[in-house]
């Protein structure tokens, strides 16, 4: 008779873990309100020919995207800016997406003085502190501000009409071959064109 196994598991506890983890959510909320949740994080394109159409969230900023930006870098995880010094610009593209999105958070960011009455340069003003404590016009979320969107492939693209073309590109496939093809032979026709002189000057003698 076989021994029974008695390495025997169940799932019956995700619905627990699923309100558990509803749970640290809201404490997580409550603790570090009326800071978002979540930090800002950039706009990078997924790897391979096969996914880089589509863009999503990065791990953090580039240095070079901070100084564009003209936020300190030591500054940025303070303010809830997430840095990554490894990460390199590739284009200029991606450069001014990001730069464009560390302007407008910052533009909507609300700074609240370390130390009560003690108000510097940095900091927001008094009627925005406020209205933040209040709890009026605070986001939760930087995903419901600052979006991450991917364009749909019906608009990224588009049909381009002969008119719209530059001139010259009319028969790009033809021009394209004559290009190769003289590219090729030059040679054949450099010896060819020697070769006829060479008889021309035998004759001549």
């Amino acid at each position: 008779m076989q021994a029974p196994n008695l390495r025997l598991t169940n799932t019956l506890f995700q619905p627990g873990r699923k309100t558990r983890r509803r749970n640290a959510r809201l404490q997580k909320a409550a603790k570090v309100a009326p800071r978002p949740v979540d930090k800002l994080r950039p706009i990078v394109r997924c790897p391979t020919v096969k996914y880089n159409r589509r863009v999503r969230a990065g791990r953090g900023f580039s240095l070079a995207e901070l100084k564009a930006a003209g936020i300190p870098r030591k500054l940025a995880p303070t303010i809830g800016i997430s840095v990554d010094p490894r990460r390199a610009n590739l284009s200029m593209e991606s450069l001014a997406t990001n730069v464009e999105r560390l302007k407008a958070y910052r533009a909507r960011l609300i700074l609240f003085p370390r130390r009560r009455g003690q108000h510097k340069s940095l900091d927001s003003s008094k009627e925005e502190v406020s209205a933040a404590k209040e709890g009026g016009n605070v986001a939760r979320s930087l995903g419901s501000v600052l979006p991450i969107e991917n364009i749909r492939p019906e608009e990224a693209v588009t049909e381009v009409k002969r008119s719209e073309m530059p001139e010259g590109t009319a028969d790009a496939y033809r021009t394209l071959r004559m290009a190769r093809s003289e590219a090729r032979l030059v040679g054949v026709r450099e010896k060819r064109a020697k070769a006829k002189a060479e008889e021309a000057q035998a004759a001549k003698k």
